[in-house]
């Protein structure tokens, strides 16, 4: 093999990457916090909500859980417009990036929801709290509890799947690696430098979301 790497481009390049990295920083962020809120109000709604809303939540929960993410984002940045609803390219892919996640954290919630001893809907009632007071103070912090690890996981995996917005030219990760590799022609050091940040940005996600478990649940056990 007479292939010679060379990483001499990152001088050049390294505000493309910086400008991407801090991109993708944001998808997440926005994306996990809107996502998890989404997804604990439609737990409710499927859980405890009226009747006639359950039917719709649930229709939402499984088309988006039964579609490809690209396909969702597609929709939105491309086929909206068709209706007047034109967004950017980074509010298009925020704008997906919560509704994904929003259905994805909404099953992972109700099963920790569906876990609760129906004691704890009984000890809320005879407080004198409505449904959704109990929810709220006496459902949610338990249920959240014993799903994190699991909740997290899933927003890592939307994280790396925000990698996706560079086909709408949101100028994420991706989209730098991308752009690197069509000035440079160094497809392999763009895209394995690319890979690196993605694994550094996951590992560090993921223990900081373990570290806010600890904070927001002290007596939770972690593994």
């Amino acid at each position: 093999m007479n292939y010679t790497f060379d990483f001499g481009w990152l001088i050049e390049y390294w505000p493309v990457l910086l400008k991407g990295i801090g991109i993708t920083v944001e998808l997440t962020l926005v994306g996990g916090v809107l996502g998890v809120a989404l997804g604990i109000a439609c737990a409710w709604a499927r859980a405890l909500g009226p009747g006639w809303l359950r039917p719709v939540v649930a229709a939402y929960v499984e088309l988006i859980r039964n579609t490809p993410f690209l396909i969702q984002l597609f929709f939105i940045f491309f086929g909206l417009p068709a209706l007047g609803l034109r967004m950017s390219e980074l509010q298009a892919a925020n704008l997906a990036m919560v509704v994904n996640l929003g259905a994805y954290g909404c099953e992972i919630i109700r099963a920790g929801i569906q876990a609760t001893p129906n004691g704890q809907f009984e000890a809320g009632a005879s407080l004198g709290m409505s449904r959704l007071q109990t929810f709220w103070y006496v459902v949610l912090i338990p249920a959240l509890q014993r799903i994190w690890p699991a909740l997290s996981s899933q927003i890592v995996i939307v994280m790396l799947g925000s990698a996706a917005v560079s086909q709408i030219a949101a100028e994420d990760l991706t989209f730098a690696a991308n752009f690197i590799q069509s000035r440079t022609f160094r497809a392999f050091e763009s895209y394995f430098v690319a890979t690196l940040i993605y694994l550094a940005l996951a590992i560090a996600l993921r223990q900081l979301l373990r570290g806010l478990g600890w904070t927001l649940f002290p007596k939770r056990t972690a593994r």
